[in-house]
């Protein structure tokens, strides 16, 4: 019984894999080769409303990271479960606001597994494809004139609720989208997406707009302007 116990502590201890530093630096310069092009994909192709240029800053690190954690625990279970009880009790916490965000953020996080794990040929295949699918739908859509243009609209809750709002951006754009809605008590704020309005619909919603009250603040941002 001693002995198996023996055994069994050995084999928690004992390096299963040397780590090459060769290897590791290979993949270092691949993954900072492939994050600068999710970035640039992400900024040019994603839809999100927020600020695509400082979200997409924190893919090349969250991919090196989840890298250099898997080249290491990959070579002793004692360290697999050392992180996975680590990762038990820290609690990670991040502002998504759109699933496209966490999409991205997950295309990352696989990007490192890969490479941590030496699947170089697969991570590179398995990359040049999802920028096939994303660049292709990007342009297919590019084709078609679809182009998003992003509305916000602000004013104090006592003026003008939701329903107000969207009852007059249907009457005026139709076909539209909310993105986001904030309400504290005092100012609400609304933002939508709308499909490429000319100056006279642009006009009339702020007329319509502006018979709910004075206050009612408006802004219309185009999608590269993110």
């Amino acid at each position: 019984m001693n002995d198996r116990w023996s055994l069994f502590q050995k084999f928690l201890i004992t390096q299963n894999q040397n780590i090459s530093v060769t290897d590791f630096l290979i993949n270092s310069i691949i993954i900072i080769v492939l994050s600068i092009i999710l970035e640039v994909t992400y900024i040019k192709c994603a839809r999100s409303i927020s600020n695509r240029r400082q979200f997409a800053g924190v893919f090349l690190l969250i991919a090196f990271t989840t890298m250099l954690i898997i080249t290491i625990v990959k070579s002793s279970l004692a360290l697999s479960l050392g992180l996975v009880g680590a990762l038990s009790i820290v609690r990670f916490r991040a502002a998504i606001k759109e699933p496209e965000e966490l999409a991205y953020l997950f295309f990352a996080i696989s990007v490192g597994l890969g490479l941590g794990a030496n699947q170089t040929l697969i991570v590179a295949e398995a990359f040049g494809i999802g920028m096939v699918i994303i660049w292709g739908r990007h342009l297919l859509k590019h084709k078609s004139n679809y182009q998003n243009l992003y509305l916000n609209v602000s004013t104090a809750s006592d003026i003008a609720e939701l329903k107000d709002v969207v009852s007059v951006v249907q009457e005026v754009f139709g076909k539209y989208t909310l993105k986001r809605f904030d309400e504290n008590g005092r100012q609400m704020e609304a933002s939508f997406v709308v499909d490429s309005p000319n100056a006279g619909k642009l006009q009339k919603f702020k007329e319509e707009i502006g018979k709910l009250g004075n206050e009612v603040r408006i802004s219309f941002v185009e999608s590269k302007s993110f």
